[in-house]
């Protein structure tokens, strides 16, 4: 199984605590690395990680864990520039997961056993709203209709679950974003979304938390150290 995983954005909301977010000790062991583990332990063999910010760094940190480095020279512009990135590795499908976004193996694990079915991305979604580790004016909200997306975005009203995440993609993602201007991820998965190719998986009953500012580091530190 191949995974992508995001690694090039700079993290401005952590910069006060760690000068690299994919670098960022969590519980004694860097965030980066943490992921690549969770990722092994869900049965990910091939690791692929977009690099940009502190590219060097990040990349010697990911190769010494045993994962592929892909680079994006553009890492300042949105995010799905960096999806786009991984393009000319891309496998029939992938999970797709986020540098800054640590998650259990079994969530991973779970994401990838599901169906692609009639779609060209699952999403994992977390369906338990007002949870202590989400932050509820940052996170990605997400609308479903059944098992499809309808809507998903950061500041839409009206959505029943959270984005955590991670996804399994096919190339038709990356055909959606290629023909977008300065895209974002979330672009790519409304276009997807507009044709019924959006689908989600309930990962409700697995663990995750997206390491954005130090509130929530110190909520990753406590998870990690049980």
């Amino acid at each position: 199984m191949q995974a992508i995983v995001l690694a090039a954005g700079m993290g401005t909301r952590l910069r006060s605590v760690s000068a690299s977010k994919p670098l960022t000790p969590v519980g004694g062991e860097v965030l980066l690395v943490r992921i690549l583990a969770n990722l092994a332990a869900a049965g990910v063999t091939r690791p692929v990680v977009i690099t940009g910010y502190e590219g060097e760094r990040v990349g010697a940190v990911a190769r010494a864990a045993g994962a592929e480095i892909v680079h994006n020279p553009d890492w300042a512009e949105p995010n799905g520039v960096s999806v786009l990135a991984a393009a000319g590795v891309l496998e029939d499908k992938a999970l797709l997961v986020m540098g800054d976004h640590l998650a259990s193996p079994s969530l991973y694990a779970a994401v990838a056993g599901a169906s692609l079915a009639d779609a060209g991305l699952v999403l994992g979604i977390d369906r338990r709203l007002g949870h202590p580790w989400v932050d509820e004016e940052d996170v990605t909200r997400v609308s479903t209709r059944g098992d499809r997306i309808l809507a998903i975005g950061k500041t839409i009203a009206s959505y029943d679950c959270y984005d955590c995440g991670v996804f399994l993609i096919t190339p038709e993602l990356m055909e959606s974003l290629a023909g977008l201007p300065r895209p974002g991820l979330s672009d790519g998965v409304r276009a997807l979304a507009a044709r019924r190719r959006a689908a989600v998986a309930d990962v409700s009953a697995h663990d995750w938390i997206d390491i954005d500012d130090p509130r929530a580091l110190a909520l990753a530190e406590e998870w990690v150290a049980r």
